[in-house]
């Protein structure tokens, strides 16, 4: 594989995840457990596999600069600063539901879960956006 071509990889891990979060929260909802285990845990590999991703590609090729102008500009950067702030807040909060819910600990489970699912969905859906602004749009 092209190192052209782990952006357009990462946008599909991020898709993944996100899709998986909303169908496991589906499923939660009307008691499925097995069913919402399942998708959690697939949204927390491809999580787990876009970060891998991430990393790899920016040691190697570093950071592509946003060239778009005018308004769209200052949106980028406003999706940008609150997707990597929230980014790296994530990651501790999706390890510990996950430990909660794997130990069995289901209250605590869903009091964190409660924030946690909000903040993984974000970050994964504007991830998606921050590449097709990179990447697709041409700006």
């Amino acid at each position: 594989m092209s190192l052209s071509a782990l952006p357009t990889l990462n946008a599909f891990f991020n898709l993944t995840s996100a899709t998986l979060l909303v169908l496991g929260f589906y499923e939660i909802r009307r008691k499925r457990v097995r069913r919402h285990r399942a998708f959690m845990l697939g949204a927390f590999a491809s999580s787990t596999a876009f970060l891998v991703s991430y990393l790899v590609y920016h040691a190697i090729a570093g950071s592509r600069p946003f060239t778009g102008q005018g308004i769209i500009r200052y949106g980028y950067f406003g999706v940008l600063i609150s997707h990597s702030a929230l980014a790296a807040a994530v990651v501790p909060l999706v390890l510990v539901t996950l430990y909660r819910a794997l130990g069995r600990r289901y209250q605590s489970h869903r009091a964190l879960a409660r924030w946690t699912l909000p903040i993984w969905i974000y970050v994964s859906v504007t991830g998606v956006l921050i590449y097709v602004m990179l990447y697709r749009l041409g700006l």
